[in-house]
């Protein structure tokens, strides 16, 4: 069911902690492993909110940490005139060989989402697929999606939400490697709550809506294979832990995959929650 919220202002509070050593640290481990992996079997994603987004030919289309491209693709798809962006090289090469391989005409940058190096209402289309969600500075990287944003354009989210497969698998590793004190969980943007504190003094109305992407896999253990190799956080923090923590961590994750299969036979189907945002701006 799609939700719709009337906005009125309201004040968010900020973090406190050392976030310039955090986002180093975070940086290094989305720069880990092979990303795009993962990330191009999301690419249903990008589509389905290009889609609740409306997005037409022509548009100027900004994807903040972007990865390998699954909403830039999308917006591109659609003849969205793109910039995609992210703080992690590598990823911006993936999503490069993706577009010039569909012979579609993006711009890739390098980019902070907490610090756009745009000018103030540069796009008529924000968007940020399980991209956003994770910056340290949560509320700046906030205001930086809607402050590039012309006025009357949008601001398109996908997040995980808490209660779903990958909420709970964060809170899972959070066991053994607790996260830092004082900043919020990215699963914070899964929460029709916070996104409603966060954005609504800027928005004129903000659409949500709960979706499920499905992850398939061979197997439990063929998943936590994947996700060990190739996802960044999942590989630093089995890289931080005695082998004793390993072994339990990697039966957790197990433990989890086979409590969410919906497969009913030997393969694994797990569905993810996400909260799909769209955001009109003043």
């Amino acid at each position: 069911m799609t939700t719709v919220i009337e906005c009125h202002p309201s004040v968010a509070e900020r973090p406190t902690p050392d976030l310039k050593a955090i986002k180093a640290k975070q940086q290094g481990a989305w720069s880990s492993g092979d990303y795009a992996v993962i990330g191009t079997t999301l690419q249903i994603v990008g589509e389905q909110l290009a889609e609740a987004m409306d997005l037409r030919a022509g548009q100027t289309v900004l994807d903040v940490a972007a990865g390998n491209g699954n909403a830039t693709l999308a917006a591109a798809r659609r003849w969205c005139e793109v910039t995609s962006t992210d703080y992690v090289e590598s990823l911006l090469a993936r999503g490069r060989e993706r577009a010039e391989a569909e012979g579609l005409q993006v711009k890739f940058q390098i980019a902070d989402a907490e610090d756009l190096p745009f000018p103030d209402a540069s796009f008529d289309a924000v968007v940020s697929t399980f991209g956003g969600m994770f910056s340290p500075d949560q509320d700046r990287t906030a205001a930086e999606l809607m402050r590039v944003c012309k006025s009357g354009g949008r601001i398109g989210l996908a997040n995980w939400t808490p209660e779903g497969f990958i909420g709970q698998m964060f809170k899972t590793i959070g066991k053994y490697l607790p996260p830092p004190t004082g900043v919020k969980s990215p699963a914070v943007w899964g929460t029709r709550d916070w996104v409603q504190t966060t954005f609504s003094a800027a928005a004129s109305t903000i659409t949500s809506e709960r979706r499920r992407f499905t992850f398939r896999y061979r197997s439990a253990q063929h998943f936590l294979e994947v996700f060990r190799t190739y996802y960044g956080p999942v590989l630093k923090a089995f890289e931080a832990l005695d082998g004793t923590n390993r072994e339990a961590l990697a039966g957790d994750i197990i433990g989890l995959v086979r409590r969410f299969n919906a497969s009913g036979d030997k393969t694994t189907v797990v569905p993810s929650e996400y909260l799909e945002v769209v955001i009109t701006k003043r």
